[in-house]
């Protein structure tokens, strides 16, 4: 895939552009977004990430359309997982509704500046040494099995994350138990102290670079192209703050969606080792020959991908609907 120096800039400014028109046309004003301004935009950016997916096909080819559509899906599952942990740390530090909008978005833009620190390193990597896809790999089926572990109680394991980081960060700063509007500092007595706005924010970064390490050796099992990784990351953030108003207490309703995770993360991991194993140049594995077994195909893994996010989508639904009833 051939990407020149001109797109990339080109693609870079526009989805600065729209983060800068986001923050200026939604959130400098603190406010809680109605479901239907969360409802339309959400769609807009949806729709935005499908033209371009659109446009990828068009300009390099199925094959090269297919793996973008399939990282944008997979990308987009896991931030609604993502999602989850932004509700329980918003509930956590009692963040005003109305200035939830601005911790969010800030957030998004420093999960998408870590990301692609990593897939710059992971682009590296690749190139230089093909066992690194028996790392992604390995680290995708662990990650996958800790899923499974935490699935019991997901609330518990992230508040015990989120309160072992806030104990680390306040031996560092001062701070103030208030918040003051939506301001990251305030001055109490001629002290300038950090507001609970700020750890969340520092909580909510912590968080993501967590989330990069899992994301960005899932896109890379799906395509090896830079470009289409950096973009796929960049569509799912985009939209992801007012996907976050939209769904709201629909996120306590998926409850199989953690499970749905850790397969397609499995699932992933079992196609980097078998891409490792057919480009393998380690010694002590076949003597350094390439081993010939199957490659899971673009069209196949997007196919799995969609198929268990409809599955344990439908399931989780079921589930809650069943236990209203019941109740």
């Amino acid at each position: 895939m051939d990407v020149s120096v001109s797109v990339w800039l080109i693609t870079c400014v526009v989805i600065l552009g729209l983060f800068v028109f986001d923050f200026f046309s939604h959130v400098r004003v603190p406010h809680a977004p109605s479901l239907k301004e969360s409802g339309i935009w959400s769609a807009v950016y949806i729709a935005l990430a499908i033209v371009f997916g659109l446009f990828v096909w068009w300009k390099w080819g199925s094959t090269f359309g297919g793996e973008y559509f399939a990282g944008y899906v997979t990308e987009k599952a896991l931030s609604v997982d993502n999602l989850f942990v932004f509700v329980i740390i918003m509930a956590k530090f009692a963040v005003p509704r109305e200035y939830q909008q601005k911790v969010l978005l800030l957030g998004i833009v420093m999960a998408l500046g870590m990301r692609g620190i990593f897939i710059a390193v992971g682009a590296a990597a690749i190139n230089a040494y093909s066992w690194v896809f028996y790392l992604f790999g390995a680290f995708l089926i662990f990650t996958a099995v800790e899923l499974v572990r935490e699935s019991d109680d997901p609330v518990e394991h992230e508040e015990q994350r989120e309160s072992r980081l806030e104990r680390f960060v306040k031996r560092f700063l001062r701070t103030h138990d208030s918040y003051d509007r939506d301001k990251l500092f305030t001055r109490v007595n001629g002290k300038r102290l950090a507001t609970p706005m700020l750890m969340v924010l520092i909580v909510i970064g912590f968080t993501d670079v967590l989330f990069a390490l899992d994301s960005i050796p899932a896109i890379y099992g799906l395509t090896q192209e830079p470009y289409l990784v950096f973009t796929a990351n960049a569509f799912a953030l985009m939209g992801l703050r007012q996907l976050y108003f939209l769904l709201g207490g629909l996120l306590d309703r998926l409850v199989y969606l953690s499970i749905g995770l850790s397969i397609i993360l499995a699932f992933i991991g079992a196609k980097l080792v078998l891409h490792a194993l057919h480009e393998n140049t380690l010694p002590f594995v076949n003597g350094g020959e390439h081993v010939s077994v199957p490659e899971i195909s673009t069209p196949v893994s997007l196919s799995v991908i969609v198929g268990v996010l409809v599955i344990t989508t439908v399931a989780s639904l079921v589930r809650s609907r069943s236990a209203v009833s019941k109740s």
